[in-house]
């Protein structure tokens, strides 16, 4: 486990705004609303330094404002990015300096097209915002599937241990549309079981290991035999190519 602490900020009905801290001073990721952060903040007595952003939709921004006001910190976010003007712009391959961490940036468009994600190899963390969920990934509202399953593509080649801190508790109704896409994955069951018990508790799902997701995220499984059998039994699959059957398991999630 890395130096830094990681908990989520809960907003709106499912947003995870990801407070990063080392017990004095504080960043966070995608504050779509500034109240429950500051409250965050005075209760724990953090300073906060910094927010980054990962793509300018309102439930991710929304806060930025109130929160540079109130604090001083500074702003890190897409380049092109219609949320702007930020205090420092990032394009792939940047560098973060988070509390003493050093988290890159990676371009994974689709979602949006400002989408970036921050990773740190020493922490072993990304947060990735919409692009992947646990057992689900984001609608593509700006690119195009084939971009969206080429940013995935640059997410999968991650190490296995990388936890993903997505932005969204989407888990549940992502993993039951992944069982209609792999009806007998048994990986998928146990996990499904888990989680569900967690949100009995009230606790959340996210994060979860990128090694983990590629075993039932049908979002990442555009490789997998079962993946294509089902979708061709369904009548799902025209072109048997790995952006056809990612762009039919997104278009049946949006039917879905």
């Amino acid at each position: 486990m890395g130096s830094l602490t990681i908990s989520p900020i809960h907003a709106f009905s499912d947003n995870y705004i990801w407070l990063i801290h080392d017990e004095r001073e504080a960043y966070v990721v995608d504050p779509g609303d500034a109240v429950p952060v500051l409250a965050t903040l005075e209760q724990s007595q953090l300073t906060l330094s910094g927010i980054l952003i990962t793509h300018h939709h309102y439930d991710h921004t929304g806060g930025v404002a109130q929160l540079k006001n109130s604090t001083g910190c500074e702003t890190w976010g897409p380049e092109n990015s219609p949320g702007g003007p930020y205090d420092h712009t990032l394009h792939e391959g940047a560098d973060v300096n988070v509390l003493g961490v050093e988290f890159s940036v990676l371009a994974v468009p689709g979602h949006t097209l400002d989408h970036i994600a921050f990773y740190s190899e020493s922490e072993e963390v990304i947060f990735c915002g919409d692009t992947l969920f646990v057992g689900g990934c984001g609608r593509v509202f700006e690119g195009s599937p084939p971009q969206m399953r080429q940013s995935l593509e640059k997410l999968r080649q991650l190490p296995p241990q990388t936890r993903i801190f997505c932005a969204h508790e989407y888990t549940l109704a992502n993993l039951h549309f992944a069982r209609l896409v792999e009806p007998s994955n048994q990986r998928l069951e146990a996990f499904l079981e888990h989680c569900e018990q967690r949100r009995r508790d009230s606790l959340p799902t996210v994060p979860s290991l990128l090694g983990a997701e590629c075993e039932y995220n049908p979002f990442l499984r555009w490789d997998s035999p079962a993946v294509r059998a089902t979708l061709k039994e369904r009548g799902r699959l025209d072109d048997d190519t790995y952006d056809a059957v990612f762009t039919a398991v997104r278009e049946w999630k949006n039917q879905a």
